[in-house]
């Protein structure tokens, strides 16, 4: 129920830059057509920038890593559900179509050895209690490198932060001291490291595997020319206020939320989500390449520390 695109398995095989993109934007992101056109759009960033773009969604209950441009449409012209971790067995069992979201876009990319993804905001921990993303425990299990632009406005950032740090998901900050707010540049969150460059990146890359560490590396990149925080505060208060006079909860509250922001900003949150995207989907292709320039493979970690332990205790038991 898995199918990678034979561009992708090729390119793989051979050791070329690869990134992963989901496929809500074009199920659940934008109306039709500029849902396409974004698709689209994405993918030509990642291919200027030198990788292969391999956009992920379900075909007929199929997992497919690396849909064709007519796969997209299909998609985007719908219907389609939205496929994460705990219905995708479902919708695969169904033989439906569905966008995937950031979980199952790294549950895919993990599976087939795709090392970088690019996604806009990250799921993360709302302020309802026990209200969590999917995306946080794929992020702690999944090995990917993801470029975002930290955790979505509408959610507690740092309680997101938090979860991630206890899930051990290294978290670092593209020239900045300090954790991306999505649709504002930066939060006052602190990162524990800052890179430059994306050879810094591919260096953290390397040291996380010669280490064994496991979980993703979350790339947190900020928008250029974000929204004032102080009005994008009052603007999620009034969403926030909307969704619960029309008792949206769970799942549906981000969409919602997403959906209202849109309208209320007068299309302002929607053009800082498209350069999240853009940019984002930039730097993933500059860290597949940086990462396909040094190619040491270590996931069969650091057998030289291994030995070198087992070689000092033969010597003390001689």
């Amino acid at each position: 129920m898995m199918r990678v695109a034979a561009p992708v398995r090729r390119a793989l095989a051979a050791g070329l830059p690869v990134v992963a993109l989901e496929s809500t934007v074009l199920t659940h992101g934008l109306p039709r057509p500029e849902n396409l056109e974004l698709g689209r759009t994405l993918e030509r960033i990642v291919r200027e920038a030198g990788a292969l773009p391999a956009t992920v969604g379900v075909l007929a209950g199929t997992l497919v890593v690396g849909l064709d441009d007519a796969e997209m449409a299909r998609l985007a012209r719908g219907p389609a559900s939205k496929a994460s971790l705990w219905n995708l067995a479902g919708l695969a069992a169904q033989e439906a179509d569905a966008g995937t979201t950031v979980a199952t876009t790294l549950h895919a990319a993990g599976r087939c050895g795709i090392a970088v993804f690019a996604t806009g905001g990250l799921g993360g921990v709302h302020d309802v209690p026990y209200d969590e993303s999917a995306d946080l425990a794929a992020l702690a299990r999944e090995r990917v490198v993801t470029v975002c632009a930290g955790p979505k406005s509408m959610l507690d950032a740092r309680a997101t932060l938090e979860r991630l740090e206890t899930a051990g998901v290294a978290v670092v900050g593209w020239r900045s001291d300090h954790l991306a707010g999505f649709l504002t540049t930066s939060t006052d969150l602190p990162v524990p490291v800052r890179v430059e460059d994306v050879h810094d990146v591919a260096r953290i890359v390397h040291a996380q595997r010669a280490l064994g560490l496991p979980g993703a590396i979350v790339v947190s990149r900020g928008v250029d020319e974000g929204l004032d925080p102080a009005v994008l505060g009052g603007w999620l208060d009034e969403a926030r206020r909307l969704a619960a006079e029309a008792g949206v909860r769970g799942r549906d509250v981000t969409p919602f939320l997403l959906d209202r922001l849109a309208t209320i900003s007068a299309g302002a949150t929607v053009a800082v989500n498209l350069r999240v995207l853009a940019g984002n989907a930039r730097l993933a292709a500059e860290i597949a390449v940086a990462l396909a320039a040094s190619p040491t493979d270590t996931r069969h970690e650091s057998p030289d520390v291994h030995d070198a332990a087992l070689s000092g205790s033969r010597g003390g038991q001689r």
